[in-house]
């Protein structure tokens, strides 16, 4: 028997009974839940099920229908996203200034090498603007003159566009549990450490302060925990003892621009799976694909000895050896 997992989030004020309501109606319509999360920041509830409608009872409408109304009962939000919605998914790029990762995305995607559209480039400033006007992608400025993004209006495009993938291109902005919420484990950020190491803002400057001597990125899914999402991809790279930061930023920025745009193709080609706040390939991906790391000759150039274990390998050689002669 075939299964199709259909996902389902619910986000509003926190309430009694949102979950028996939603599980109940389900429950009618011969659909069964799978697998269920849920979690409540600053006030915010959110709820994310998957539920196999492959034998339910009603139509997809119908059950849309069904699960809107229930959420205008419970002055919540439902969204229904079957699995075979549509072939072509969309993405919007999120950005502020930078413009080396969104760079590398409208190539790849100009070189139908993504996987997916780039429908709409969304900006806390208009600096990205005439990027996007170059590839003719609709962009729009939801920042005020600080750069205080207008997050309602935010969401409103992503909704417009039926976004399926949200990608921050270097956008420096934190996202609100409303948005992230909304869209969990569908939105990936680049960050310029290789994290857990130096969260936050001003990273290469923390790299140098502490005076490391390998500098890194990392591509993860966020959550409404700063820079502590599930990490995709990572790569690293030397920083010379008399490397000033906008050095540093010179050798990260390719990167960083790489290692996102291998997490946008794990994540658009279905290869890779979150679980417990790690990700790891799936079986059916050829790991030969990704780099997700340090490179195949980094890897050979580190050595693979010693390591711990020659005391057992002593006492067990020990153990084996025969017994001196009393001749």
């Amino acid at each position: 028997m075939t299964r199709e997992l259909t996902e389902i989030t619910v986000i509003g004020g926190d309430k009694t009974g949102l979950i028996a309501n939603v599980t109940t109606l389900l429950f009618e319509r011969g659909i069964n839940v799978e697998d269920l999360d849920q979690a409540v920041r600053e006030g915010i509830f959110r709820m994310t099920l998957h539920a196999d409608t492959a034998e339910m009872t009603c139509s997809r409408d119908e059950l849309r229908s069904a699960l809107s109304d229930l959420g205008d009962d419970l002055g919540v939000d439902v969204q229904v996203r079957f699995p075979s919605d549509r072939e072509t998914r969309e993405i919007a790029v999120l950005v502020t200034k930078e413009s080396h990762c969104l760079e590398a995305l409208f190539e790849a995607w100009a070189n139908d090498d993504l996987g997916a559209e780039i429908s709409v480039v969304i900006g806390n400033h208009d600096t990205l603007e005439p990027l996007a006007s170059h590839y003719d992608v609709p962009f729009h400025d939801i920042g005020d003159q600080k750069g205080t993004a207008n997050e309602q209006r935010l969401l409103d495009l992503l909704e417009q566009y039926d976004v399926d993938l949200i990608v921050l291109a270097r956008y420096m902005r934190i996202l609100g549990p409303n948005v992230v919420f909304r869209y969990e484990d569908r939105i990936i950020n680049i960050h310029p450490s290789l994290l857990p190491a130096f969260p936050g803002a001003a990273a290469y400057r923390q790299a140098k302060e502490e005076g490391v001597r390998i500098a890194g990125v990392t591509a993860h899914y966020v959550t409404t925990d700063l820079d502590q999402g599930p990490v995709i991809a990572q790569r690293a790279f030397d920083v010379p003892d008399d490397a000033t930061i906008d050095e540093i930023k010179e050798r990260g920025q390719p990167l960083e621009a790489d290692a996102l745009l291998e997490a946008v193709r794990l994540h658009l080609n279905n290869d890779v799976s979150v679980h417990r706040g790690r990700t790891s390939l799936r079986e059916s991906a050829d790991p030969e694909r990704y780099q997700l790391g340090l490179t195949r000759e980094a890897q050979a150039s580190n050595p693979d000895r010693p390591v711990d274990g020659i005391i057992d390998a002593l006492g067990e050689r020990d153990a084996l050896a025969p017994e001196p002669s009393e001749d």
